[in-house]
C-alpha cells in the first residue's frame, strides 16, 4: 500500500467534485498535480500542488482553490486537517485511525508490500557490464554490473518486463590480441621458452590455463595447422574461457544475466550491412564530410567523403560515420546494428549501463534509437563514474592489460558479495566512488552495511527474546487488533511509521530517476532510526520492545518492528544484499 498514492487519489477525487460543483472548469488537466512529503514535517503529513498548477488553466488564484479544496479534502475520514500553507500549497495531516489500516496492509503484504504496478508490464532491456572478453572482470567492472542489477530488480518490482543483457564485444583486434596471447601459452605449455609476452599482448597469468587446456586437447597439432584455420580456433576457445571466467566472476556477485549478445553474430550474419541499407533507404544515411574535430586531430583523421549516419538531426552533435575509408564498418555500425536488433526484439525502452570512458555515446545511442524507432523506443544511456580502491590507506592501481588488476572476484572473496554490492550504490553512479578495505568492514554507523544488517539481525533476536519471555502468540503479528497498534504514540515510534509510508513512493521514485543508490540511504534511515528506538529503550523502560505485563503493547511493537524488517528485507532484496538473521 502506497499512502501518498491514496491520498493523491483523494485529491483527484476532490477536484472532480470541486468541477462537479462548478467551483473549477471540467475537464482540467491534473497530470501535474503532485502529493509529496511537506518540507518541514511539523507542517503535515503530505502536501500537494493543486492549487498552485491548476489555477492559471482555472483562471483563479490559488489560494481561492486552495481554499475550496480544503473544505473537500476535510469532509474524508482518512484527512484529519487541511491547512493552506504559502501561495497556494496544501498541507494535509493524516487521520491517526487511518495508519493502524495501513500497518495491517503492511504486515500483510511483507516485504513486497513496496512493490507497484507502475511500469504496466513495459518491456526493457537493461545491458550492463559488456566487458571485452578478454581477461577476468576487475574491480572497474564491478560498479556498473551492481549499479545495473540492482536497477533491474528495481523496475522489475515497479512492474516494468525487464531482460539483462550482456553485449560480448566479441570481434575486433582485441580479440586478435586475446588469441594471439592464448596461442603463446599453448607454446608455454608445450615446454617452449615464450620469454616476455610482447607488447600489446595480454601477460596476465589467466591465460596460463587456457593455454594449457589447449596442448592437453590438441598437442602440438595447433602448429601445423593452417595459420587462419588456427587463429579461428583458438580465438573460439579462447572467448569460451574468458567468458566463462566472466559469467563465474557474476555469479560471486549474485548477477545472472539472461541474455548474453555475441557482437560476432552481427559481422557473421550481414546484420550490419542490412541495418546500413535500411537506414540508406530511410534516408538516414549520406556521403558527405565531417569537420575536422576541435583541438588536436587524433591519429588516423581523414579528410574524406563517407557513409554517415544523420545524427544532428535526432539530437547529436555530429552525424557519424557508419564505414572506414578501407570500407570496413566501424565500431559504432556494430553498435547501430545492436540497437536495431533489441528494438526488433519489441522492447519499449533501452537502458544502457557504460563505463565514464564512454560519455561520447549518450547522444549517438539516444539518437540511432530514435531514428530507427521513428522515436517510439526511448534509449537511457547511464554513466557509472570510476572506483577508487585503496588499501592500507594507498591507493591501488589497476592495468589490465599489465596483468597488475584488482579482479572483481579478489574483492568479493575479502570482503564479501553483500557488502561489495551495498557500498557500490551508496553513492549516485555518475558520481566517484572511494572503496576503503577497512572501512567496509568495519562493525560501526559509519559502515552503511553493516548498520542496515544489524537493524535487520536485532529485530530477529526481539522476536526470538519475545517468544522466550511471553510465548508464541506475541510474535504472530499478522492480525493484531487496531486500538493495538494505536497505542504507538511515542515520537520515534511515530517517525518509523511515517518513513515506512514513504518507502514505496521512494522506490517508485528511485525507478522512475534511474536512482538505486537511493534506496540505500533511504534503508540506512530507518535502520538509524531503528537503532535509535532500540537505545531509547534501554534509558525509557516504558519504551522497551517486550513488556511482558503488557502484552497488547509489546504485540504492536513487535508489529513496528515486522514492518521494519519487511522495509530492510524488500530494500537489500531490490539492492542484491541478503537480510541477514543473526550477526
Amino acid at each position: 500500500m502506497n499512502p501518498f498514492s491514496h491520498i493523491k487519489t483523494i485529491v483527484d477525487d476532490a477536484l472532480t467534485r470541486l468541477a462537479s460543483d462548478g467551483l473549477l472548469p471540467a475537464g482540467l488537466d491534473s497530470s501535474r498535480v503532485v502529493v509529496e512529503p511537506p518540507r518541514d514535517p511539523a507542517h503535515g503529513d503530505v502536501t500537494t500542488n493543486a492549487a498552485m498548477v491548476l489555477a492559471k488553466p482555472a483562471g483563479k488564484a490559488p489560494r481561492d482553490i486552495a481554499a475550496a479544496l480544503c473544505i473537500v479534502l476535510q469532509d474524508h475520514a482518512d484527512v484529519e486537517a487541511a491547512d493552506i500553507a504559502g501561495p497556494g500549497f496544501v498541507n494535509l495531516r493524516i487521520a491517526k485511525a487511518f495508519w493502524p489500516g495501513f500497518m495491517r496492509a503492511v504486515l500483510a503484504d511483507g516485504d513486497h508490500f513496496a512493490h507497484s504496478a507502475m511500469g504496466q508490464g513495459r518491456t526493457v532491456n537493461v545491458e550492463y557490464v559488456s566487458a571485452n572478453p578478454t581477461g577476468p572482470l576487475h574491480v572497474g567492472h564491478c560498479r556498473g554490473a551492481v549499479f545495473g542489477d540492482a536497477l533491474a530488480n528495481l523496475l522489475e518490482v515497479t512492474g516494468h518486463d525487464v531482460t539483462r543483457e550482456y553485449y560480448t564485444n566479441d570481434a575486433g583486434s582485441q580479440i586478435d590480441s586475446l588469441g594471439d596471447s592464448v596461442f603463446l601459452r599453448y607454446l608455454e605449455a608445450l615446454g617452449e621458452d615464450i620469454g616476455e609476452i610482447p607488447p600489446g599482448l595480454y601477460p596476465g597469468d589467466y591465460l596460463v590455463p587456457v593455454g594449457r587446456q589447449l596442448a592437453q586437447e590438441f598437442g602440438d597439432q595447433l602448429q601445423a595447422m593452417q595459420q587462419e584455420q588456427r587463429q579461428t580456433l583458438v580465438k573460439e576457445r579462447s572467448i569460451a574461457a574468458m567468458m566463462d571466467l566472466v559469467r563465474e566472476d557474476l555469479a560471486a556477485l549474485n548477477i545472472h544475466q539472461k541474455v548474453f549478445f555475441s557482437e560476432k553474430t552481427l559481422h557473421e550474419n550481414g546484420k550490419i550491412a542490412e541495418t546500413v541499407q535500411t537506414m540508406r533507404d530511410a534516408g538516414l544515411v549520406y556521403e558527405g564530410r565531417l569537420p575536422p574535430p576541435k583541438g588536436q586531430l587524433p591519429d588516423g583523421w581523414e579528410d574524406r567523403e563517407q557513409t554517415l549516419f544523420r545524427a544532428t538531426e535526432f539530437g547529436d552533435d555530429i552525424d557519424r560515420p557508419l564505414m572506414k575509408s578501407d570500407g570496413s564498418f566501424t565500431y559504432f555500425a556494430a553498435d547501430v546494428a545492436y540497437a536495431r536488433d533489441k528494438i526488433s526484439r519489441g522492447f519499449s525502452e533501452l537502458v544502457f549501463i557504460l563505463g565514464a570512458d564512454h560519455g561520447g555515446y549518450v547522444k549517438r545511442l539516444q539518437a540511432v534509437t530514435k531514428a530507427l524507432s521513428q522515436g517510439t523506443v526511448t534509449a537511457d544511456v547511464l554513466l557509472c563514474q570510476l572506483v577508487r580502491l585503496f588499501r592500507a590507506g594507498e591507493p591501488v592501481k589497476m592495468s589490465k592489460r599489465a596483468g597488475e588488476f584488482i579482479t572483481l572476484r579478489e574483492v568479493v572473496d575479502e570482503v564479501g558479495s553483500d557488502v561489495l554490492r551495498f557500498m557500490m550504490l551508496t553513492r549516485k553512479n555518475d558520481a566517484p566512488l572511494d572503496f576503503d578495505f577497512q572501512k567496509v568492514t568495519e562493525q560501526s554507523r559509519d559502515n552503511p552495511v553493516w548498520y542496515v544488517q544489524y537493524a535487520h539481525a536485532r529485530i530477529g533476536s526481539a522476536f526470538a527474546k519475545a517468544k522466550t519471555e511471553i510465548g508464541d502468540a506475541v510474535t504472530d503479528v499478522s492480525d493484531v487488533p487496531e486500538e493495538s497498534l494505536l497505542m504507538l504514540a511515542d515520537e520515534t515510534e511515530q517517525r518509523i511509521i511515517a518513513l515506512i509510508a514513504g518507502w514505496p513512493r521512494a522506490v517508485e521514485l528511485a525507478a522512475v530517476n534511474r536512482e538505486p543508490h537511493r534506496l540505500a540511504f533511504y534503508l540506512y534511515e530507518i535502520a538509524a532510526e531503528f537503532h535509535s528506538y532500540y537505545n531509547k529503550g534501554k534509558d525509557q523502560p516504558q519504551l522497551r520492545f517486550i513488556l511482558p505485563k503488557q502484552v497488547h503493547l509489546t504485540q504492536a511493537r513487535l508489529a513496528l518492528l515486522q514492518m521494519i524488517r519487511y522495509t530492510l528485507a524488500g530494500g537489500l532484496s531490490i539492492l542484491g544484499v541478503t537480510p541477514v538473521d543473526e550477526m
